[in-house]
């Protein structure tokens, strides 16, 4: 059984609610208000942000005389695809990284507090000359830093 309203409420409806379902600016405008959240991924610029990010990253820990002797033969082209695709899913873009498990990865390095900290330095010096959001900026580095435990363990002899 329908509902039957009076007749006023079927005119509102045309004369001011009706008009507002056909017109595209609004809609593109709920899209971006409404129910897409945005993430740290895409609010920085998606996948060509991230890799900027990551390969600045590495010229200053390879730079760095404390850090660089772990990269010592490294295939830095490979680590850096793992890095974007590790700093991707933590900004909250696409889940794709396929690289092992960060104790794994770091086990038997010797890695000790200074060397996270200095890493994770680095990570936030990139960040913010990217012009990064410093709201994104503290997400991330909490994200990195609840790592320590894993990296500097697994490095541990």
């Amino acid at each position: 059984m329908a509902q039957h309203f009076p007749s006023w409420v079927y005119t509102w409806y045309a004369v001011f609610l009706l008009p507002f379902a056909f017109r595209k600016d609004l809609h593109e405008m709920s899209d971006q208000t409404i129910g897409a959240a945005v993430s740290d991924y895409d609010a920085i610029g998606g996948g060509p942000a991230v890799s900027a990010v990551v390969n600045d990253f590495y010229e200053r820990v390879l730079g760095d005389p404390q850090l660089a002797p772990y990269f010592e033969g490294v295939d830095m082209p490979r680590l850096k695809r793992h890095q974007v695709l590790l700093v991707t899913q933590v900004l909250g873009g696409p889940n794709n990284y396929d690289g092992r498990q960060l104790d794994e990865a770091h086990k038997g390095l010797g890695i000790d507090h200074d060397d996270f900290t200095a890493v994770a330095g680095h990570l936030t010096a990139s960040m913010r000359d990217a012009g990064v959001p410093e709201d994104v900026i503290r997400r991330a580095i909490a994200v990195v830093a609840s790592t320590e435990p894993d990296i500097v363990k697994a490095g541990s002899p």
